[in-house]
């Protein structure tokens, strides 16, 4: 862990996260793996005592301190800025490795000889069940969760937990830091599917995540919750993707379909829950953005599609077709977002 050329980088984006860097940093302290390894932490201007525990407890990390709350895009970004790894593994604060991850990861990475995003099986923190192994997508870039062994190459792996080269980050451009949080995961492995780089979900380890804990909402706890700003960016983020991803003609009836049914799923809710609040700050902020620039949007569609080499049956292959959102009604009920 201590040579000075890292083969891997593991980049942490914390914000005050205080009480949960520990168990993940000494997650990677203790990996069983033949490779130097570097740990960066990006703190986004936490008001706890982040710094401090870093500075006192682990002074081996390199830290990065943001005077300002830039975001988990910005964050990643400037954290592989500065990796010196071939390869590079974002990590949530919120989240542990097992022990033998960094060199299953390792090892699929060599085994494969070329570019590729990789992940591991996910667990939930408190009680050791299955998430996911990825995800798969529903045609409107809602993210399904993937528990099928026998499935290993999938339509995207999220962002608390995704290994690549150094190389292939910039070659996509890392994160888009317009998105800020949320939806940044989805659409780096949309890049990377269209080259017919594979997105992929290993065996032969695990990582432990407390869900949430973070930046709020992705678990169900008695039913559905989000927060007002996790929607919102959840929501618009998608659409953009599937606007800037989707292959060929497609992309437009299924982009006029989604923001129909967006604006009426919204209306509905809303007046479910009697809550202004949801239809002003969630829903009707997206066909604004998309519509009102659209020419920034399709000029950024057309720079990606420039570069696909898949073809309309590859990238389809991860996409299941009942929409995520009417199997998670009928199972928990109209979301609640405080």
């Amino acid at each position: 862990m201590g040579e000075k050329s890292p083969l891997i980088s593991v980049c942490i984006a914390n914000y005050n996260g205080e009480k949960l860097l520990s168990d993940c940093i000494d997650s990677v302290l203790d990996q069983d793996v033949l490779a130097a390894v570097e740990i960066i932490v990006h703190d986004d201007a936490s008001s706890d005592a982040s710094l401090d525990l870093l500075q006192t407890r682990y002074p081996q990390v390199k830290v990065i301190a943001s005077p300002s709350n830039v975001g988990f895009c910005v964050s990643n970004n400037r954290m592989v800025d500065v990796a010196a790894g071939d390869y590079v593994l974002l990590f949530n604060n919120d989240a542990a490795l097992a022990p033998c991850a960094l060199s299953a990861l390792l090892a699929e990475q060599r085994r494969i000889a070329g570019p590729c995003v990789l992940s591991l099986p996910q667990y939930d923190w408190d009680s050791g069940a299955l998430v996911d192994r990825g995800c798969l997508l529903d045609p409107f870039y809602n993210p399904v969760p993937n528990l099928d062994p026998a499935r290993r190459d999938v339509g995207y792996v999220i962002g608390a937990c995704l290994w690549l080269e150094r190389r292939l980050w910039q070659e996509l451009d890392g994160f888009p830091e317009w998105m800020e949080s949320i939806g940044e995961d989805l659409f780096l492995c949309g890049l990377a599917r269209l080259r017919e780089v594979p997105v992929r979900c290993i065996d032969g380890s695990r990582y432990r995540h407390r869900q949430g804990a973070s930046f709020g909402g992705n678990r169900v706890d008695g039913g559905l919750r989000s927060t007002y700003r996790r929607r919102a960016l959840s929501e618009r983020n998608k659409t953009l993707a599937l606007l800037v991803c989707t292959p060929g003609w497609a992309a437009w009836p299924l982009l006029m379909l989604h923001l129909s049914l967006l604006c009426a799923e919204g209306a509905l809710i809303s007046l479910l829950r009697r809550d202004a609040r949801l239809w002003r700050e969630v829903y009707r902020p997206v066909p604004r953005t998309v519509l009102g620039s659209l020419d920034r949007w399709k000029a950024l569609r057309r720079r990606v599609q420039s570069t696909t080499c898949t073809t309309p049956r590859e990238w389809w292959s991860a996409f299941v077709w009942l929409p995520r959102k009417l199997s998670l009604l009928w199972r928990h009920g109209v979301p609640e977002v405080r």
